[in-house]
């Protein structure tokens, strides 16, 4: 028995010494390779966007739209991809495809006045000219402050409103002079009001976004139904490059509405969820 002890002790021991720093250095080994790894994919999109945004300038938008889509197909996105891939498909006159794309830069940076003013050019392509509803003050105050900033964007100032509140009060707790004192007590409470405004906004914005719907039709032409049937009664007709927004489905049809309140049912394959 004793001597079983003595060998584990001594198996121990050379383990401790020769197997645990060859399996930290073959760990230290694999964290390195993903490391470069995604150093080098990042390297090679960013080499990929250069190479692209060379193309557009020498007005080649086929083969720029090629590498942008490329980029796409990596998940590594950006408001300003999805700017120039817009920009180069308005360049070759697909309007479906530049609304889109100029959409989603604006999804995912509402602060994109450049996707903005170029969409509404491209908006000027469709054929369609819906007008809106008229929409309500607390619509208009939704639309003028809230969605100037997606959720993420509301969360991140919450965050920063946090901990500026959290240190003036701090400074409010240990200040020893007065005037100080009272001054960083104000400044931590109007800081913690835009905490809580930020915080509801953020929870505004997510709510809206995830319960509405919007897609950009792609077909040249669509004929809208009034029911989810191949045999249905055409309602209106709609052409690409359109914006609705999708309030059901039913097998391979989709209800859409449109900003005039229009309501009817299309095939999925006719637009392309935003």
């Amino acid at each position: 028995m004793s001597s079983l002890l003595k060998h584990w002790k001594d198996t121990k021991a050379t383990l401790q010494k020769y197997a645990w720093p060859i399996v930290g250095l073959k760990i230290i080994k694999i964290m390195l390779l993903i490391f470069f790894t995604f150093d080098g994919f990042s390297q090679s999109n960013e080499s990929l966007f250069d190479q692209a945004n060379e193309l557009y300038r020498n007005e080649k938008y086929v083969e720029a739209i090629g590498l942008y889509e490329k980029i796409e197909a990596s998940g590594k996105v950006s408001s300003e991809l999805y700017y120039n891939l817009g920009n180069a498909y308005y360049k070759i006159n697909k309007v479906a495809p530049s609304i889109y794309n100029l959409e989603k830069a604006l999804l995912l940076n509402p602060q994109n006045k450049d996707a903005a003013n170029n969409l509404i050019f491209a908006n000027r392509m469709a054929l369609d000219a819906i007008e809106e509803l008229p929409k309500s003050f607390m619509q208009e105050l939704e639309i003028n402050i809230i969605q100037q900033l997606s959720y993420n964007q509301w969360a991140y100032l919450a965050v920063c409103f946090s901990i500026v509140s959290c240190l003036f009060f701090l400074f409010f707790y240990f200040s020893y002079i007065p005037s100080r004192k009272r001054a960083y007590f104000v400044v931590s409470c109007l800081t913690f009001i835009f905490l809580v405004t930020s915080v509801i906004f953020t929870l505004k914005q997510y709510d809206t976004s995830s319960s509405t719907i919007e897609a950009i039709v792609f077909d040249e032409k669509v004929s809208v139904k009034d029911a989810p049937l191949t045999s249905g009664q055409e309602v209106f007709e709609i052409h690409e490059g359109l914006k609705v927004f999708v309030l059901d489905e039913v097998d391979i049809w989709k209800k859409i509405k449109l900003k005039d309140g229009k309501t009817g049912w299309i095939k999925e394959d006719s637009l392309k969820i935003l």
